[in-house]
């Protein structure tokens, strides 16, 4: 944040409110259906985004039919049974499945911008994402953070709304500049695909695919140590625990721990997997798998090969995910002349990476020109 910005929240008078008085939660039908019935991608008549109490995709992760739903939109969302209660804004329609609810701006006299959405949303979550509540220890549901008092700013002893509109507006053009700036500088801004990557795309539906095992590939996968939560000294090193909040990274720590290399795969104990572009330590609920001899991209797709096996819903709490797993698990690859084909792997990711960086720097130019227009006409 640029020392304007900052300037502006420290000269700014703040007031207490309580939620409950700012807010009213919405009532929505109960579904008769349960997340593990639905589709995680839109399918057929199921189109309509589900709330959960996840915080991947901000708890948006299943699909239902429109029909028999209440569908929402321009409203915050909250978990009420979770690890991790953290409120979003959700501009988009949506509706509410399980174990988290939406709340709407109270004064039916005044609409609330998306801008001005947003900012309530962090000073929320200054409430409500804190790291004493967990499944453990729930926060409750809206009978507790209705009584949650928030600091929003004041003007004239009044909300200033207009302040919360400004200030989110030129944070969004701050990060906007950084971004391009970043993909210029990463070379990532160069979106046009190469004749290989157009190639790997065109063959996709005709490439052969064989089943390989982990520990035939990668050898044996190592297990993380045991750092209680108490235990644990602040430093730099990023450690990796069971979870999907910050990609599972819970801590930054100076202890002495074994430190697994980056370009590496990790597993949770739910089956999730995720690669790792650092060094890092973990803790006993996470096993490793040594794909560093593979370049950057093929290790990518073949971390996404490892996710779709392990996650499958069979591990949880009562049935961890631990290294043998690994060892004994079978996930499916490109393959050319028997052996896996990581440079089509690798011409694959750079070619989704590409597409998706597309949208990203069509959209930073877009509002860096109308950032551009707006102080031009001021």
């Amino acid at each position: 944040m640029n020392a304007s910005l900052n300037e502006k929240l420290s000269s700014v008078k703040w007031g207490e409110y309580s939620i409950g008085d700012l807010f009213q939660r919405i009532d929505t039908i109960k579904l008769s259906y349960k997340a593990d019935e639905l589709p995680k991608r839109a399918k057929g008549q199921y189109i309509l985004p589900c709330l959960t109490s996840s915080f991947n995709n901000q708890g948006l992760n299943y699909y239902t039919r429109r029909d028999g739903a209440t569908i929402l939109k321009n409203v915050i969302s909250i978990p009420s049974n979770s690890d991790v209660y953290r409120a979003y804004y959700q501009p988009r329609e949506f509706t509410v499945l399980s174990d988290a609810y939406a709340i709407c701006w109270k004064d039916d006299n005044r609409e609330i911008t998306a801008n001005q959405y947003l900012f309530m949303v962090m000073c929320i979550n200054k409430v409500t994402n804190l790291p004493i509540y967990s499944y453990k220890n729930k926060l409750g549901g809206w009978n507790v953070v209705r009584n949650k008092r928030i600091q929003l700013p004041q003007k004239n002893g009044e909300i200033d709304f207009d302040f919360m509109e400004s200030f989110i507006a030129e944070l969004e053009s701050e990060h906007i500049a950084k971004l391009g700036a970043y993909l210029t500088v990463s070379g990532l801004d160069n979106y046009e695909l190469s004749q290989e990557e157009e190639k790997a795309i065109a063959d996709y539906e005709s490439l052969n695919w064989d089943s390989y095992n982990l520990e035939a590939l990668f050898g044996k996968s190592t297990r993380g140590e045991r750092l209680k939560s108490e235990d644990r000294i602040m430093g730099t090193l990023p450690f990796v625990t069971a979870g999907e909040a910050e990609e599972g990274v819970s801590a930054f720590i100076g202890n002495k721990v074994k430190v697994f290399e980056k370009n590496t795969t990790t597993i949770d104990m739910f089956g999730s997997a995720k690669y790792r572009n650092f060094r890092y330590g973990a803790d006993d609920h996470i096993a490793v798998v040594h794909t560093e001899a593979l370049s950057m991209k093929a290790a990518i797709f073949v971390a996404s090969a490892i996710h779709k096996a392990a996650h499958t819903g069979k591990f949880d709490y009562g049935h961890n995910f631990y290294p043998k797993d690994a060892d004994t698990l079978d996930i499916m690859l490109p393959t050319k002349d028997g052996e896996p084909d990581y440079q089509v792997m690798a011409l694959l990711i750079s070619a989704i990476q590409k597409q998706v960086i597309k949208d990203v720097v069509k959209y930073s130019n877009a509002k860096v020109n109308v950032t551009k227009e707006v102080a031009s006409d001021e």
